[in-house]
């Protein structure tokens, strides 16, 4: 989009912003609202949603990111380049069974929202999240012991097959203690960071 026309459309910059966003806060309160309720999440929704946040990029004027102190988009490489990050960095912990399908495609999806930087600060944000969430449910249910059990046979275990020249496991041999809609780490994580985003640079 040109200047002048993003002129004409826009009348801030922090427009242009809240445009790139709004879609990614409304995406991720679907998904938390899927996982919560049935523990799962739409291909169909992270798929199209992936989509919408490339075309934004591409779409928008150009900037640092929608939430960024020139907002914009970053083009259609660093949008692709967001997707890849957040599908391949999750994607081993899909493989190792600790995370479900949907949770890693919807990491993705956060991804084509927020480009190849700002996608490490909102995985840390899910990060502490999980690890908060998982406590509370596991509080919640009475399982904290058996978590915490768990915790420590997964270690141990990881510990020996990576001693035997294997690769670490997370399955503890033990049933699960808590069902965790993992949608949900990710939704708060994500707001989490973009709040500290957006303080950061001014944009609320």
């Amino acid at each position: 989009m040109s200047e002048e026309l993003a002129a004409q459309i826009f009348s801030s910059t922090r427009q242009i912003g809240w445009v790139g966003t709004v879609p990614l806060l409304a995406l991720l309160l679907a998904a938390t609202w899927f996982d919560v309720r049935s523990h799962r999440i739409p291909n169909k929704l992270v798929f199209w949603g992936a989509l919408a946040g490339v075309l934004l990029h591409v779409a928008l004027p150009q900037g640092w990111g929608f939430i960024s102190v020139l907002p914009g988009g970053l083009g259609l490489l660093d949008a692709l380049a967001g997707l890849g990050i957040g599908l391949a960095v999750f994607l081993p912990v899909y493989l190792l069974r600790a995370m479900g399908a949907g949770d890693v495609k919807l990491m993705a999806m956060v991804g084509a929202f927020l480009g190849p930087e700002q996608i490490w600060g909102a995985m840390l944000g899910v990060a502490v999240a999980g690890g908060v969430l998982a406590i509370v449910v596991a509080l919640r249910q009475g399982v904290l012991v058996r978590m915490l059990h768990n915790i420590r046979l997964m270690l141990y275990g990881s510990l020996l097959q990576v001693v035997a020249g294997g690769m670490p496991a997370v399955e503890s041999g033990s049933p699960p203690a808590a069902k965790l809609p993992y949608g949900l780490a990710i939704a708060l994580g994500t707001l989490g960071y973009l709040a500290y985003k957006a303080s950061s640079v001014g944009f609320i």
